[in-house]
């Protein structure tokens, strides 16, 4: 055999050997036999007495193994409806987990919502009242399950001697919770045996005054030999592809690790990704809204999210595994948050759920500032019923504070226009001798007590203020569908006409135009471009933030026309 046969043979072995390695698909797992139930007995002598004829059955006729053994029907799973003033929750004793949860204080939409902006404006030139169009009242769901698919809260057992499906259909000592006359703790406990080796429970444990709720799980051992566990508590969530996805959201798993945010946009998981140990908490979150598992122990818990064909998200909380012994049980328990991301209502918990609130910037310390702006502005609410009113009055309370350093600015660009025919001139001086005309530059500065970076003064301290506000506006949950007036019935949303934004760029342009021209004339011109660019920007801006700047522009030409007249 030549050379060329046997490198023809050896390439074609490894390119086969590649194939096999990177492209061909693993043969599928054959499918677990499913788990079925063993009827619960008062004793275990009746237990014995029922399974000694299969055993005796099976040892004369072994021939009859080749046929499937005939299981009990398991019955129909049913729904167990608990009510609070909060939240209207729909468990299933299929894997006696969360099938619903509806926040009774949160709808989809805003209920009222302008029409058509034409007669309403029409209407308030008259005076005539505009009448609301009312939109759907449906409530805020934080459940997203398909069919087939398992529901949120379910627990799984893969690592451990006893597989548990998603899917097993428990007992139910309750058929509906009702909280919203008796405001008192109520319990509903779940529990199934398996095979007569383990029995599960899961309390869940009600408070009607909030959105918490504690889930204990007794794990018993039923045998005569130690059990090994590794308990799986899992939130699935499905996520639809073809819905739009909010930008600013970012919508999918988190979790709180070792005192810092992990979140991922269910968009970007194309992987297993595995967090912990040390796991504060971890779960779902959406934009205003987040579903949280609380372990006992942050130390022993890990967190692993993932993605499935089927666009399912699962957030799978793992304890360590641990050792049951014979006749004995093991628990574990967990805190749910499932409700608002309400930074004031997080704080209180104690436990840095208000971390999830993406109050985040990249300037360090900003996140304080926008805590602080969402305080402000909540205590103001209190007074005034309208958040859009109390925007106005922190934009007039910011600008008197920032006052006389824009009475500065305004006083040094004015003295810089004076002296610019002199700069000019220096510039002619010393055109060949950039050493002197600088000297000579800041000799002129001196001597007319002008600093040229003033003017820049009030624009730097506006922007960390913008940015903060920015930030509270956009996901903060108090001023999510919060009305203002008119056509705006959401300051977190844009302006839906764009009217605000217009008029936004329409002050910005003649505050550009009364604003002194220093240096080069075309840069000048450039400048008058950017109300035009910050027109464009403001059009998909939360409106809150708009009327934001438009009143501080407004105040802005006020406070020129001030200066001008006094240094005239």
């Amino acid at each position: 055999m030549d050379k060329r046969t046997i490198l023809a043979v050896v390439l074609s072995l490894a390119v086969l050997f590649a194939y096999q390695i990177f492209f061909a698909k693993p043969p599928a797992p054959p499918k677990a036999a499913p788990v079925q139930e063993s009827k619960q007995v008062t004793s275990d002598t009746a237990t014995a007495a029922k399974q000694q004829p299969a055993t005796s059955a099976a040892v004369s006729a072994p021939k009859s193994a080749d046929k499937p053994a005939l299981a009990k029907k398991e019955e129909p799973p049913r729904d167990i409806k608990v009510e609070t003033e909060n939240y209207t929750a729909v468990f299933s004793t299929r894997g006696a987990a969360l099938k619903s949860f509806q926040l009774k204080k949160y709808n989809k939409e805003c209920t009222k919502c302008a029409d058509d902006i034409y007669p309403l404006m029409k209407n308030f030139v008259t005076g005539k009242k505009q009448p609301a169009k009312e939109k759907s009242k449906e409530l805020i769901e934080l459940v997203a399950v398909k069919e087939n698919m398992p529901y949120p809260l379910a627990l799984t057992f893969p690592e451990s001697d006893t597989g548990i499906s998603a899917d097993s259909v428990y007992d139910a000592d309750a058929a509906k919770l009702d909280m919203t006359q008796n405001k008192q703790e109520q319990r509903l406990v779940f529990s199934r045996t398996f095979n007569g080796k383990i029995k599960i429970e899961k309390i869940f444990s009600f408070n009607p005054d909030n959105y918490s709720i504690t889930l204990e799980v007794k794990v018993s051992n039923l045998t005569d030999t130690p059990l090994s566990q590794t308990p799986y508590l899992n939130w699935y969530e499905y996520v639809d592809p073809s819905q739009p996805v909010d930008s600013y959201s970012k919508e999918g798993p988190v979790a709180y690790v070792s005192k810092s945010i992990k979140r991922h946009k269910s968009a970007d998981i194309s992987t297993d990704v595995t967090v912990g140990p040390d796991v504060s908490w971890g779960g779902f979150e959406r934009k205003y809204f987040m579903a949280v598992i609380i372990p006992q122990d942050p130390s022993l818990t890990s967190i692993n999210m993932s993605k499935d064909k089927d666009n399912m998200v699962s957030v799978n909380l793992k304890e360590t595994k641990s050792i049951i012994p014979p006749g004995q049980s093991g628990s574990m328990k967990y805190n749910l948050f499932i409700g608002p991301k309400d930074y004031t209502l997080l704080k209180k918990q104690g436990l840095s759920l208000e971390e999830a609130v993406e109050f985040d910037s990249f300037i360090p310390g900003l996140k304080w500032l926008s805590i602080g702006l969402l305080i402000f502005i909540k205590f103001l609410h209190q007074y005034i019923s309208n958040y859009g009113v109390a925007i106005i009055i922190l934009t007039i309370l910011i600008k008197i504070i920032f006052w006389p350093l824009g009475n500065i600015s305004y006083k040094s660009m004015k003295e810089m226009q004076k002296i610019q025919p002199k700069i000019v001139a220096l510039k002619d001086k010393y055109k060949d001798d950039q050493a002197k005309l600088g000297q000579a530059t800041m000799a002129l500065y001196k001597e007319h007590k002008v600093n040229p970076l003033s003017g820049c003064l009030p624009i730097l301290i506006q922007i960390p203020v913008f940015i903060g506000l920015y930030n509270t506006l956009l996901y903060a949950i108090e001023l999510r569908q919060s009305p203002f007036f008119w056509w705006i019935q959401d300051l977190s949303a844009k302006d839906p006409y764009y009217i605000t934004p217009i008029i936004m760029g329409a002050t910005q342009f003649i505050q550009q135009k009364m604003t002194p021209t220093v240096g080069d004339p075309m840069q000048a011109k450039i400048m008058l471009i950017m109300p035009v660019v910050f027109t464009f920007i403001f059009l998909n801006f939360p409106a809150g933030l708009v009327i934001y700047w438009l009143l501080n522009n407004i105040l802005s030409i006020g406070q020129q026309v001030y200066i001008n007249k006094k240094l005239a």
